[in-house]
This record gives C-alpha cells, structure tokens and sequence, in this order.
C-alpha cells in the first residue's frame, strides 16, 4: 500500500498554508539586511557576456546554443542589478587569487552542470592560456587550473539521496546517502536538486521509493522531496565543520514549457527573444521552493541559500529551446554564455563579502 494519503496531504497543506509566512519572514529578512541580490531587474548591457563560447574548453555542447545553430544573441546580454546594491563584476583573477590552492565542489543534476560549466568558462576566459585540465571518472569531473591550484569538480547525482539497483528494481532511498564520502574535503559545496523529482512514466529512473526498510511504488513528489532534503539536511549536520567548508544551495531553477506561466498561453521559451520584464512572476512562487526554504530554515548549521528562482523564471528567452543538440525543445536547461553566469556572479559575490 502506498504512503498514507493522509500524510501527503498533510505536508501538502502544512507548506502551503506556511509558504507565505515563508515568504514574508524571507523578505522581512531580506529587508533588514544590507544588500538583498536576488531582489532586481534584467537590465542590456552590451558589455557581456563574460566569455566567448568558441573560446571555452569546458562548454558541454548541449548548452553551446550557438554551435548548434541559434542565431539570435541577445540573451547573452543582459545584466541581472539589484535593486539595493550593486553586483559586482566577476573578477577571474580575483577569483583565482581568493581560491588559489582551494577545491571548489558542484553537487546535483545537469543543472550543476550547466553551472560548473559556466563557472569554469568564466574562470578560463581570464587565464586563457593558462595550464588548465578537464577530467571525469563515473560522476565525478574536475576542471583543474594548475597554475593557481584551483580545482573545481562537479559530483553528479539526480537526487543527492541514493538512487539504488536492487533485485525489486531501482529504488529512490529517501533515507539514505552513501556517496558523501566524495563531497568532503571540500572549501565551498553548492548543492542542486529538484528537476528529477517530478518526472514520471519513462522519464521516471526509480520503480520504488524506500522510506525506514518500506517500499512504496509512489509518493507526493513534494512530500518525497521533504524527505529527500531532509536526509540531505541531516548529512550536512553531522558531517560539515563551517569553518572549513561553506555550504550553498542552489534555489529551484525554473522551465518555461507553458506560456500560461508569464501569461501567453499559447507560447513556451521556443523563439523567446527577451526576459519577462515585469516585477511580479505571474506563476508565483514554486511549492518546491517553499519545500527548500522550510528544510533551510531548520539545519543549524550555515547554508547559504541562492535564491535564483524568481530572477531565473524571468529569463523565459535563455534556454537552449531547438539547439541542444540533444533535446527537440529544451526549456529547462540554460544557454552558455548565459544565465548560469548570473548564478556564479552571485557566488562570487557572497563568497567575497
């Protein structure tokens, strides 16, 4: 029997009826603090992007819009400016400098790699003829500049949680992390999930869900996020000394398949020229950002949230829409040169402040 109806929901209506006192006690924080940069506007500025594409080694080519054939530039620039304060520019050498010596860590989906791509090009376009290597081995990659002894790697996993093969079949394992031996030793984690949890039907890479030894054949996606972050929450808990790794979560990156989002319900980011340019997203807030927001606020430890959706649901034009190569309509992914940058500037940003 699958988890109790009840339950699901229970935590369905506990974060919805919370997810504006969420969003109020956020602003409120926001607020009192000096400098709020995810609070904004998308403003042209014919200076960026921050690199060439045709230049940069480390561009996985299902996010190089432009070799595969998009012909329109636009998108690549546009600033994000807050409203409070100013966003500096991403300095590579700075960078270099603050992180000679230091590992550098992206743990999460293809949406991690969209951003280690992005921060490595960005790095690269300041030493170009530095020495500089790419390798992979299973889910691990690592983009070492071997002048500075900065090494940046990315950790693939869907979910953070385990995803297992059993003799049952693959099973989600909401209460389980085996693989964070690999995320340790790191100065700076930023953690990535949520695009696998929604997938269904042949999309979906699990046939159960293990919750305590019980196998479900579904659940709530939000409720199995609950759980998933939880455990995440936990391992963070009992594993990371602050003073010598700071931990980021990357908020919910948004997809732009419904035109009904930004109101025009006839369109999708297909041939989407420019950002939705005003102050309220009409979708509203994701419920699984409310589901992040809730586990945050509850780990006792320092993780710095990258609250990048709202200005990420804006950039309805960013995506590699028909030139992936892989995908026929790819409205979750981000071009590079493009928004992952923006991310990476505000990593930069807090990293520095």
């Amino acid at each position: 029997m699958g988890l109790s109806l009840v339950h699901a929901l229970f935590l369905t209506l506990f974060l919805l009826c919370h997810q504006t006192k969420a969003e109020e006690s956020g602003a409120t924080r926001m607020l009192a603090a000096e400098c709020n940069l995810f609070r904004g506007k998308w403003v042209y500025d014919a200076s960026y992007p921050l690199y060439d594409p045709s230049s940069c080694p480390f561009i996985d080519p299902q996010f190089n819009c432009q070799k595969h054939g998009r012909s329109d530039k636009l998108y690549q620039n546009y600033r994000w400016t807050p409203f409070s304060c100013p966003l500096p520019r991403f300095n590579g050498l700075e960078f270099l400098e603050r992180y000679r010596g230091k590992k550098i860590m992206f743990v999460g989906d293809s949406l991690s790699l969209n951003q280690f791509n992005s921060l490595a090009c960005m790095v690269h376009a300041w030493v170009p003829k530095s020495r500089s290597t790419f390798s992979q081995r299973d889910a691990l990659s690592k983009v070492a500049f071997e002048d500075y002894g900065l090494e940046i790697y990315l950790y693939r996993t869907a979910y953070l949680v385990d995803l297992d093969r059993e003799k049952v079949g693959r099973v989600l394992k909401l209460d389980s992390i085996k693989n964070g031996d690999s995320w340790m030793g790191m100065d700076v984690l930023i953690f990535n999930t949520w695009h696998w949890w929604t997938h269904t039907g042949s999309a979906q890479p699990w046939d159960y869900v293990e919750v305590n030894n019980r196998l479900f054949k579904d659940m709530n996606r939000f409720v199995a996020y609950y759980k998933g972050l939880t455990t995440w929450a936990k391992w963070i808990e009992r594993n990371i000394n602050p003073a010598q790794t700071k931990v980021f979560f990357l908020g919910i990156s948004p997809v732009h398949y419904q035109g009904r989002e930004w109101n025009e319900p006839a369109k999708s980011c297909m041939s989407e020229k420019q950002p939705f340019f005003g102050l309220k997203y009409p979708a509203g807030t994701p419920m699984a950002w409310v589901v992040v927001k809730k586990v945050l606020n509850r780990i006792r430890k320092p993780v710095y949230f990258l609250d990048v959706t709202t200005l990420s649901q804006y950039r309805k034009d960013a995506h590699p829409e028909g030139y992936s190569g892989v995908m026929a309509v790819d409205c979750s992914h981000w071009c590079l040169p493009g928004l992952p940058d923006t991310w990476n500037e505000l990593l930069s940003a807090v990293l520095s402040g």
